[in-house]
């Protein structure tokens, strides 16, 4: 499970929330999504997060923890690929309006050395335009978390990805209430049982190959539960604070 603030795992087991990894879906083929980040504390997986530069990784400031290290080019995460990267943060940015109450759910991380580019790492672009996303169109999520939606299962060793349907923001508001937050919140469902679900927090949403989305929380031991959306942080509400903070 991602590391929580006190504060955070209160609010989240009051709305019957949690942490996002996988659950379902399908293995993806080995280092097809090289901006993938496993951020990892010693040589256990806590989160995900996308390469946005070769020296700064996107994630949930839930996942902040001292000790963090990013993995980059990664598929089997047990294993000493040899296209592995292991890069410690160096400095850590989250928004200044976190207050560990699910809004602004978002983070920086600087790398201690910029990420040698190659064909298992890569960087991946932000959205451009405020585009609104239509409910109903197919997505995918990607990360290393809980292949099952229930408590005490492991995370996955390797790499996997679900397809999701984005959902009306009115539905994610009837379920989540004042969690939601519309104007910085985007929403999924599934009909499979599955997506995101504990030990993946900070992993992307991706629609149409762009990133629109970082995964936020689901409900709580029951991440695969069709009647909950899952909600991301929507990436693009957050532009003009990520290029400041990238310079």
């Amino acid at each position: 499970m991602a590391p929580f603030s006190t504060l955070l795992l209160q609010l989240l087991l009051f709305t019957g929330a949690a942490a996002s990894g996988i659950v379902g879906g399908r293995v993806a083929k080995p280092h097809s999504r090289p901006y993938m980040v496993s951020l990892q504390i010693g040589k256990s997986h806590t989160c995900g997060g996308i390469l946005v530069r070769k020296d700064f990784v996107l994630t949930s400031a839930h996942c902040k923890h001292p000790a963090l290290v990013a993995v980059l080019g990664a598929h089997n995460i047990t294993k000493a690929e040899k296209s592995q990267q292991r890069i410690q943060v160096a400095e850590y940015h989250p928004h200044p309006n976190y207050t560990c109450k699910c809004s602004y759910d978002i983070m920086l991380l600087k790398l201690k050395t910029p990420a040698k580019l190659n064909k298992y790492v890569k960087t991946i672009d932000l959205p451009k335009k405020n585009g609104k996303i239509p409910a109903n169109i197919n997505c995918t999520v990607a990360g290393w978390g809980r292949t099952v939606g229930k408590a005490h299962m492991p995370a996955s060793d390797v790499l996997k990805e679900a397809k999701v349907k984005i959902q009306f923001n009115f539905e994610c508001k009837n379920k989540w209430g004042i969690s939601f937050l519309s104007d910085q919140m985007i929403c999924t469902r599934t009909d499979k049982k599955e997506g995101i679900c504990q030990g993946d927090s900070g992993g992307p949403l991706l629609c149409n190959g762009k990133p629109q989305g970082l995964s936020a929380f689901t409900r709580e031991n029951d991440c695969s539960n069709p009647n909950y959306p899952q909600a991301f942080m929507k990436i693009f509400y957050f532009i003009s604070w990520i290029k400041k903070v990238m310079g």
